[in-house]
């Protein structure tokens, strides 16, 4: 199996399989592929072990089914491409402590690769999407790639040695980095600061990879140049409404 990455800001993963090869991705994440490529449709892989276990991997942000890749009859293609302009990184994973990876980063992996929910946290509506604040874990034995949005800046941090990150700049760190969430410091800055209530903490040692344009980041750009639906029932501008249209827009520019 070859891996190559093409393209500069909205690259493309190129996978070469042989026959025999099997490659494992989230359901939808295919962007092309040759005649020689089988497709399937799986629940029980990517570390989802029964029911409960294609329940938690969806909750973690997966889908409740994942495509298999196989090439059959000769050395086959299958691309992926990155929904928004970013990067796309191989890992590889091998026995023992994994990695977590930000809810939609696991773009895909070689057998042997699970692929599960590692991280939940919730804190009610208004915060983070309403969605809370999910990771995702990747482990086991093989390679993988993982989708980061735009620029990555990397850092090996040393035991102790911690860096405060606002929760939508986590992209990747390696299981062995202590993960906490801390609230910002100060009842002003709670209060009239713009930056969020909570800070991700990432104490070493490990590596961190951080990304510069999560896609909140991205849809609040955007929003105030986008039409406003009114909510007739108060009066106010409906939030929900702006940010289904800013999800719209977005899906238009850059595809899925």
């Amino acid at each position: 199996m070859q891996a190559e990455v093409k393209g500069t800001v909205l690259p493309v993963l190129e996978m070469t399989l042989q026959p025999g090869d099997k490659l494992v991705a989230e359901s939808g994440e295919l962007s092309w592929m040759s005649d020689a490529i089988q497709l399937g449709t799986l629940t029980q892989t990517g570390g989802a072990k029964g029911v409960l276990g294609v329940v938690k991997r969806a909750v973690g942000g997966g889908g409740i089914f994942m495509s298999e890749y196989t090439a059959q009859g000769g050395p086959g293609m299958v691309a992926f491409s990155t929904k928004l302009p970013g990067q796309i990184l191989p890992i590889k994973v091998e026995p023992g402590p994994g990695y977590m990876v930000h809810r939609h980063g696991f773009l895909c992996g070689t057998e042997g690769v699970t692929l599960t929910m590692g991280f939940q946290k919730r804190f009610g509506a208004g915060l983070f999407g309403g969605e809370g604040f999910i990771l995702q874990k990747v482990e086991g034995a093989g390679d993988a790639w993982i989708e980061l949005d735009g620029e990555v800046m990397i850092y090996d941090l040393q035991p102790g040695q911690s860096l405060r990150v606002h929760p939508g700049h986590v992209g990747l760190f390696q299981e062995q980095v202590s993960f906490d969430l801390t609230t910002v410091p100060g009842i002003k800055n709670k209060v009239f600061g713009g930056d969020g209530l909570f800070l991700a903490k990432l104490t070493g040692p490990g590596r961190v990879w951080l990304q510069s344009l999560p896609i909140s980041n991205l849809a609040a750009a955007l929003a105030p140049y986008l039409p406003q639906q009114e909510d007739t029932s108060s009066g106010s501008v409906g939030g929900a409404a702006a940010a289904g249209i800013a999800g719209a827009a977005i899906k238009g520019i850059f595809g899925n």
